[in-house]
């Protein structure tokens, strides 16, 4: 239905809407319902923009074997105007014949004037060539490397080169074909564009809006996949390092993820560092690069690609998972069963099976190896013995990274924590994961008054037991939760109900979660 002069059209992720005319970005999000995170930034490509492909000079060709791009010589000779016409009629085509000098995709009608001279060509030139000088039996040649032949090549010969993926051209046989063509737009160069969180941004008719990137995990790379899980628990992605080539998030900087799949980083791979500088970023790809000896690729975005290279730093960027994150820690049998069992997922229940029962452990520890497996083993406690804290990153930033590191509550929304001595009123702990060695506790958020009963302390760098973590269930306004004097405790937060520490002895094991993260991921939202 043609649209009037008081309407707009515009695109949400590739979906049309029409509105009427002076919408703003607030108003399409309302009406379209797209997938949004509050305060996160969203795309706009304006119409301009995107007719600037007569400009572009490098496509993308996607084969079952990997892409290769390609850059065109001269786009005003003949044949860059064919191919920048017809590019996309070339889709589909399987190789025709392949040498050790060339392969060629096709045939096609072409309207070229074939010669009946010999060319010279040299490794990764690409040009047309009619089979028996019939521009109804065309090519796309693609040589491999140096040598002569009789192509029945227009006059302008070669049109363009291969410039990225070109050992995908000796990989390529008989059996594959053109899977996709794309241009590749020089997204830092468009004037027209726009990341923004402004919703009042008014709407111009033919605008194209990204709000949300969605990502496909790998299943060569479960435990970078569960890295990932962790790092958009919120459902965004933090924007903390721009560059032409990628964007970074440095949430999970310095906890460790293992080297798990070697593969070439496209456009939208996601990958993560695993040693040296960086460990544990997450990296992803706006331009292809090289597979890394230091890079383990964890997935692919499979929609949304136009704001990966649309953001901008300070940002953050609504992320969908496929496939869900399973989440059982912190919850019940009874809340877990019945969402693994629509999703094809047998739960075998270990430790505590009472009606109290919470669930701290499970094996297969990571959502691609349950799903692998069909198949879980939870293992829970009493819920007397999950204990919830609220803490106070603000206050104490760096103890509090210290203390979810410790009990890798930067991955995992439940963490375990060893009781190591009980006395009087006071209970202290050590933790199982060894962070001391490479964590430093300066003093911080160190009271001067009265410590409460129930609150968390660290003993910091200031005295010998540095990293022992107490509570006492008394105020006190001499000494901390450890034990220690004021200036060598940090306080990093608090225990909800500290009472429940009543029932535990010495050699147990307490399980924490925070306040903000008991939540379980019900099946209507997986859909």
């Amino acid at each position: 239905m043609p649209i009037t002069s008081n309407e707009i059209s515009v695109e949400v992720n590739g979906q049309g809407y029409i509105l009427p005319a002076g919408s703003t970005l607030g108003d399409v999000l309302k009406v379209s319902r797209a997938p949004h995170i509050a305060g996160a930034a969203v795309g706009i490509l304006k119409k301009a923009a995107e007719k600037r492909t007569e400009e572009v000079t490098e496509y993308a060709i996607n084969t079952p074997k990997g892409e290769l791009r390609i850059e065109i010589k001269d786009p005003e000779s003949s044949s860059g105007k064919l191919w920048a016409e017809h590019y996309k009629e070339y889709e589909g085509k399987s190789i025709h014949w392949a040498s050790p000098e060339a392969v060629a995709f096709g045939p096609f009608e072409a309207d070229i004037k074939p010669s009946r001279e010999t060319g010279s060509f040299e490794a990764f030139d690409v040009l047309f060539g009619a089979g028996g000088f019939d521009s109804h039996n065309t090519h796309l040649i693609l040589s491999r490397r140096r040598h002569t032949a009789e192509y029945g090549a227009p006059a302008d010969g070669v049109f363009a080169t291969v410039v990225t993926g070109r050992k995908i051209i000796f990989k390529l046989s008989r059996e594959d074909s053109i899977l996709s063509i794309d241009p590749v737009i020089e997204w830092e160069q468009l004037a027209e564009k726009t990341c923004t969180t402004d919703l009042s941004v008014p709407l111009e008719d033919e605008d194209s809006i990204f709000t949300y990137f969605e990502v496909e995990l790998s299943r060569n790379a479960p435990v970078g996949a569960e890295h990932f899980y962790a790092l958009t628990r919120e459902g965004t992605f933090n924007v903390d390092v721009v560059t032409s080539s990628f964007i970074s998030d440095d949430i999970l900087r310095e906890v460790p993820v293992p080297y798990e799949n070697f593969e070439a980083r496209r456009e939208g791979t996601i990958s993560m560092r695993t040693v040296g500088y960086g460990t544990g970023r997450t990296y992803i790809s706006r331009e292809e690069r090289p597979s890394s000896l230091v890079h383990s690729v964890v997935g692919q975005v499979t929609k949304g690609l136009e704001l990966i290279k649309l953001a901008e730093k300070g940002q953050k960027l609504s992320v969908e998972s496929l496939p869900p994150q399973i989440i059982l820690l912190g919850h019940s049998f009874e809340e877990a069963e019945p969402v693994l069992s629509s999703i094809g997922v047998e739960l075998i229940r270990d430790g505590y099976t009472g009606k109290d029962s919470v669930i701290v452990r499970q094996d297969p520890p990571t959502t691609l190896e349950i799903l692998g497996e069909a198949k879980v083993t939870a293992y829970a406690v009493s819920r007397a013995k999950l204990i919830e804290v609220e803490l106070y990153p603000e206050r104490a930033p760096k103890s509090v990274d210290f203390f979810r590191h410790s009990l890798e509550l930067k991955t995992k929304t439940v963490g375990k924590l060893p009781v190591h001595m009980i006395y009087d009123d006071t209970y202290l702990f050590k933790t199982e994961e060894k962070v001391v060695k490479y964590k430093e506790v300066l003093p911080e958020n160190t009271p001067t008054g009265k410590v409460l009963a129930g609150e968390i302390g660290i003993t910091n760098q200031a005295a010998k037991r540095m990293g022992t973590i107490g509570v006492r269930l008394v105020d006190d306004d001499l000494f901390g939760p450890t034990g220690e004097k004021l200036s060598s405790t940090n306080i990093i937060g608090r225990i909800v109900e500290p009472e429940r520490l009543k029932e535990i002895k010495e050699g147990d094991s307490i399980y924490i979660i925070e306040a903000a993260r008991r939540r379980i991921d019900d099946q209507e939202n997986r859909e």
